[in-house]
């Protein structure tokens, strides 16, 4: 089995690969399939990353959800810890924690029944995740229970297996441009 580092390599390779317009049209086929979810339908707030140098982009699932009524909000780094602080439009919006846009001002939110857009490097099948290393999401979700998680990738971030340790934590769905996976 690969390491999480070589895991890492090789899809963030395959992500330079595409063009900005793939990106777009790919990202474009998961929101629809996001959208048709009863759990996006079901939560009127919604935790969602902010996309960063080729990743499944959230613009169109957050524009979305404002349209649908639904509260937005994105993650802020500080340290170790990731906090969410609402947003009604993209303006707060600047480079922060390794040049992924953040909110600059606003106050944190802690919502326990709401649903999260989650990024992530490479999954499984079977909703294995392989994150970006810094542990983020699990120690938040570990605190924040009764989070619906949904993550976002495209069809080239799927592998056979990846290596799991006990503090990770798994997506209840994966939406990629073909398929939605569930737990």
């Amino acid at each position: 089995m690969e390491t999480k580092k070589a895991i890492r390599k090789k899809i963030f390779s395959l992500r330079a690969e595409h063009s900005d317009r793939q990106i777009d049209e790919m990202s474009r086929k998961i929101t629809k399939q996001v959208l048709q979810l009863a759990a996006f339908r079901e939560h009127d707030q919604i935790l969602a990353y902010v996309d960063y140098n080729h990743e499944v982009v959230t613009r169109y699932i957050i524009e979305e959800a404002w349209k649908l009524g639904k509260q937005v909000a994105v993650p802020k780094v500080f340290g170790k810890e990731m906090r969410f602080f609402r947003i009604d439009d993209f303006s707060p919006l600047q480079p922060g924690y390794y040049g992924i846009p953040e909110p600059q001002e606003g106050e944190a939110v802690t919502w326990e029944n709401a649903l999260m857009i989650m990024p992530g490097v490479a999954f499984t099948g079977k909703l294995e995740r392989v994150g970006y290393g810094g542990g983020f999401y699990d120690r938040y979700l570990e605190a924040h229970t009764g989070i619906c998680k949904v993550a976002l990738a495209f069809d080239f971030q799927l592998v056979d297996e990846v290596p799991t340790e006990p503090t990770d934590i798994f997506p209840d769905y994966l939406v990629t441009e073909r398929k939605i996976y569930k737990r």
